[in-house]
């Protein structure tokens, strides 16, 4: 279940369920596995670092989909007021173990418990990849809501037509497609959601060598 922002619980969709069975499955694993990824990631840094200048201290940001946050954690060291939601709560429980410092909520980015306008950025950090395609307008909108006017969007997904099929991930009994997208389309649904994109980021993975999958990032503000 999730909590809607009156406070009443929602139930969830197949998607949503899914998405949340697997990272509580797989948290401590996943926390392990990336725990240097934004060390060995210049580029990564640099947008991070970017979307930390265009937003400012003053301001309440969010880290949608924030796993163990580790981006959460980062973005904190830029200076910026920042939270973490997600809908794991074994992901949440190693985030606030590992940055007690910080706050990390439960919840889920199509149904956001904030304000309208409360929000001076927004990062979803590879965290789109396990929303459906439909639901997108409905991600992007709610995004926008909670967004004050100026606010900045920064969103992170891998390039391609095809999803990643992730089965039985360090021996755990879940699977889950992660989608893989191109930038133009994604552009579209921003800009049709009422964003202006400024930016938009392709490269190759410098992690991930043996793919080599394109990553994209979206630089928008409403």
């Amino acid at each position: 279940m999730t909590e809607t922002p009156t406070g009443r619980a929602a139930p969830e969709d197949g998607s949503t369920a899914a998405t949340r069975a697997f990272y509580d499955a797989v948290a401590e694993e996943y926390a392990d596995r990336f725990r240097a990824a934004l060390d060995e990631s210049p580029l990564d840094r640099a947008l991070l670092g970017a979307f930390a200048e265009l937003v400012g201290p003053a301001g309440q940001v969010a880290d949608l989909g924030c796993g163990p946050g580790r981006v959460t954690a980062h973005l904190a060291s830029l200076g910026l007021r920042v939270f973490g939601l997600d809908l794991s709560e074994s992901m949440l429980a190693v985030a606030r173990r590992e940055h007690p410092e910080l706050r990390f909520d439960r919840g889920s980015m199509l149904e956001l418990d904030l304000p309208d306008g409360s929000l001076a950025g927004a990062v979803s950090w590879y965290s789109s990849v396990h929303t459906p395609w439909e639901r997108l307008p409905d991600l992007f909108g709610e995004v926008r809501r909670v967004l004050a006017p100026g606010g900045h969007l920064l969103l992170a997904f891998q390039v391609g037509d095809e999803p990643l099929r992730l089965d039985r991930p360090f021996g755990h009994p879940v699977a889950l497609d992660f989608e893989r997208r191109r930038p133009g389309p994604m552009a579209e649904l921003l800009e049709r959601a009422g964003f202006t994109v400024l930016s938009r980021t392709v490269r190759l993975s410098e992690t991930d060598t043996a793919s080599r999958v394109p990553q994209a990032c979206l630089m928008a503000r409403r």
